[in-house]
């Protein structure tokens, strides 16, 4: 698919906001979500960008910044493989291989987002001058400099790619063997299960573990609708809401463990 220039000065803007957003974490446009859609909605593939978005949205819930460990960049994984879905024009149908294209992306993007804030330590030194002047200006200006520089982190990447041209990407992506394509599917299937794992550790406790289960359970059951689905989880706030109440009412002695169901158990 081809993109006029209109669509093309728009992708690069919601690739320097992806960039933007990756560090100031205010409006989430570096979410995967969020990313793929806008793209989508530029360049009027909405549909299998939002599918794409969504699917890497769920590989990208465990991917976190922990100490000096820095997570794969969703920004740029996000805004090149929904790039390159446009680009392929397969539609729906080419979902599968932006998603395994996009995990070698993140691993690219974060060796760029090591760079830049690598670089980024000198623009604090210039700061720090600036403050000693008293030129409030000027440490404005180093500020704005090092959030753009990683805007541009992702909308340079984004203009390369479109500058490649549909005809290209449709050709390595018909280059790609089968073992690799099969191989970075089965991979990014795996991550899916890792990020929804990480998310689970952090959230592991006692008093959840029930509810995970009743939720698990009731996720097969086919026949039940999303309006369904949301009252099922509004009532089951409602009941943890009440024991949470419970357990911390004990009249035995005990000390709230903040385990509500533990809690319960304990003053029995």
């Amino acid at each position: 698919m081809d993109l006029n220039i209109i669509q093309i000065i728009l992708v690069v803007l919601v690739a320097f906001l992806a960039g933007m957003e990756g560090i100031l974490d205010e409006f989430h446009f570096h979410q995967p979500v969020i990313a793929c859609t806008l793209i989508g909605l530029v360049t009027g593939n909405l549909v299998p960008c939002l599918i794409l978005g969504g699917t890497l949205q769920m590989i990208a819930l465990g991917w976190a910044n922990i100490g000096a460990a820095v997570a794969p960049d969703a920004a740029l994984a996000s805004v090149a493989s929904a790039i390159i879905l446009v680009l392929s024009g397969q539609g729906n149908a080419g979902v599968s291989s932006a998603i395994a294209i996009a995990i070698p992306l993140a691993v690219a993007g974060l060796l760029l987002t090591i760079i830049c804030r690598t670089i980024a330590t000198a623009f604090v030194h210039f700061m720090d001058a600036a403050a000693n002047e008293g030129s409030f200006k000027k440490v404005e200006l180093w500020h704005i400099s090092a959030i753009c520089m990683q805007g541009v982190r992702i909308a340079i990447p984004a203009a390369l790619i479109l500058a490649v041209g549909a005809g290209p990407v449709r050709g390595l992506l018909a280059a790609m063997p089968t073992w690799l394509t099969s191989g970075l599917a089965i991979g990014g299937g795996m991550v899916v299960a890792v990020g929804y794992a990480m998310v689970i550790n952090m959230m592991a406790t006692k008093e959840v573990w029930p509810f995970f289960a009743i939720g698990f359970v009731l996720a097969t059951v086919t026949q039940i609708t999303l309006i369904g689905l949301g009252a099922i989880g509004v009532a089951i706030a409602l009941i943890y809401l009440a024991l949470s109440k419970q357990g911390g009412s004990g009249n035995g002695g005990n000390s709230n463990t903040g385990d509500p169901l533990g809690d319960i158990i304990d003053n029995y």
